[in-house]
């Protein structure tokens, strides 16, 4: 055999693995911001949910404290439409 050949095939091979693994790191950053982009939206979401939750029970309360036991109650406040309910439903 060429020792040439055998050079440029090796060559060719480091060539090949470093272009590969390259490709890999790419492939990760990638995935690592579409997480990463995901998850901010998720939390950005649960921020808004707490604050109309915690809204709506401070309504609530401000009503139960308005309503003592012997006065007609009249109907409870109800809790913002922008509200997602579906995990106490």
């Amino acid at each position: 055999m060429d020792v040439g050949a055998l050079a440029a095939t090796g060559v060719a091979l480091v060539v090949g693995l470093l272009t590969w693994t390259q490709s890999r790191a790419t492939n990760r950053r990638s995935d690592f911001q579409t997480i990463t982009d995901r998850l901010d939206r998720e939390v950005t979401e649960e921020r808004t949910q707490r604050k109309l939750l915690t809204r709506a029970y401070l309504d609530l309360h401000g009503w139960a404290r308005r309503v003592g036991p012997d006065t007609p109650a009249g109907p409870a406040p109800e809790p913002p439409a922008e509200l997602d309910l579906t995990p106490w439903r």
